[in-house]
């Protein structure tokens, strides 16, 4: 028995060798590649552009960038069977495959980041590096982070006035090219869809463009929640008494800035036009143009994945939050509800067109569905089961607070 048995059920007449071979894991692949390059975007509108009201949630969104960054190619080793042949794709590049222009597109946008997060952070970096190396007594944390503060220096500890200009040169520069790359990251893998001529649903010029604005809405929903997440639980500690840092006093901290929720908002609505505008003319070219496939297209996207895609996705995912956001006096709880909605509305998508383009057979008369492995059996179900999927979704949280240790995400005193 193959695996894929495991989650395929079969109606009428099927190949005897298909199955869904791209489960819940292929989902979460596009789906934490988008948010890499929403958060980028997002992080590039004050960097690149200057807008300074979105100060705070730029240097915000960057660090959520790495982090999520470092999570980005989990999936794919969740579902490689030898995922430890995975450096093959680095080591001998293949310029006609598509998978391995990803390998080089995310090791050249992994050290821009890295890089702009250096460039921003270094003034941070040096001043804890010569702080700790002149105080005496260390205990084992304090040595453990002087050690790392050094490290991170890379020996620059000029932190003059023309140095740091320098590096606000850099950080621009570097979001410059960075925009480009992070779409270009998450456009290949509409371009993967989008290529795959055997699959009527995929094969669309508009499939990488569709990905690559559903990216940027998603990046900046997550970021914007995790930040109000964030900026409340500060709140409520510090008013609990539970966490003050030293460099804070009781006034200065604050929950999430309701004027920095309503401008990121406005970017937001801004790319979910265009994101909704794109999906809705790809399915009304489809329908007009009613190619030869379109019998079976139509029977799946009307029929059977309906409550998918015009209930959850449409719905749920994009007209609900969008009303709620165009509502005037926004509030804070009802923006977290609203991009709760546009995260889970993007999520479909990408469920919608990885397991939605598999549920029809190459026969045209036949449909797959797909069973999400809810209970692990084994070390297969597990990786490619719910479990396996919530991992990937709570790893880059767990980065994020290993990162703000060293970047001090929520505190503007050491930002250029």
């Amino acid at each position: 028995m193959v695996l894929e048995e495991i989650w395929t059920h079969r109606e009428l007449f099927t190949y005897p060798n298909e199955y869904i071979y791209w489960n819940v894991q292929i989902v979460m692949y596009p789906f934490m590649t988008g948010l890499v390059a929403g958060a980028f975007v997002l992080s590039s509108l004050y960097h690149l552009f200057g807008i300074k009201q979105l100060k705070e949630i730029a240097r915000f969104s960057l660090v959520f960038s790495l982090g999520l960054l470092c999570v980005a190619p989990l999936p794919l080793l969740f579902h490689l069977q030898h995922p430890e042949r995975n450096f093959y794709v680095l080591v001998t590049p293949h310029f006609t495959s598509a998978i391995a222009a990803f390998g080089i597109v995310y090791l050249i946008y992994f050290f821009i980041v890295a890089s702009e997060l250096w460039f921003l952070y270094r003034k941070h970096f040096v001043d804890n590096s010569l702080r700790l190396r002149g105080q005496m007594n260390k205990n084992f944390r304090e040595k453990i982070d002087y050690c790392i503060f050094t490290l991170l220096t890379l020996r620059a500890y000029d932190v003059s006035e023309s140095a740091i200009r320098k590096d606000a040169q850099a950080i621009k520069i570097l979001a410059g090219v960075g925009v480009p790359m992070a779409c270009f990251l998450h456009g290949y893998a509409g371009f993967i869809f989008g290529s795959v001529k055997a699959n009527a649903l995929w094969m669309t010029p508009l499939m990488p463009v569709i990905f690559i604005m559903s990216a940027v809405v998603s990046g900046i929903a997550l970021c914007m929640l995790t930040y109000i997440v964030v900026m409340e639980i500060k709140k409520f500690m510090a008013a609990r008494k539970r966490f003050l840092p030293v460099y804070e006093s009781q006034e200065e901290i604050k929950g999430a800035e309701i004027h920095v929720v309503q401008i990121t908002t406005r970017y937001l609505i801004f790319f979910m036009i265009f994101a909704i505008s794109l999906e809705l003319l790809d399915l009304t070219f489809r329908g007009y143009t009613a190619v030869k496939s379109w019998d079976i297209l139509r029977s799946v996207i009307y029929g059977k994945d309906f409550t998918n895609i015009f209930v959850f996705q449409y719905t749920l995912g994009n007209l609900i939050p969008f009303i709620l956001l165009l509502i005037p006096r926004l509030t804070i709880r009802r923006t977290a509800l609203s991009l709760l909605l546009v995260l889970f509305g993007v999520f479909m998508m990408r469920w919608n067109v990885v397991i939605g383009g598999q549920s029809f057979s190459l026969s045209f008369i036949g449909y797959m569905d797909y069973h999400l492995p809810l209970v692990p059996h084994d070390l297969e179900t597990f990786k490619e089961g719910l479990f396996g999927a919530i991992l990937v979704g709570i790893s880059p949280f767990a980065l994020f607070w290993v990162l703000s240790r060293f970047f001090p995400v929520l505190d503007l005193k050491d930002s250029h």
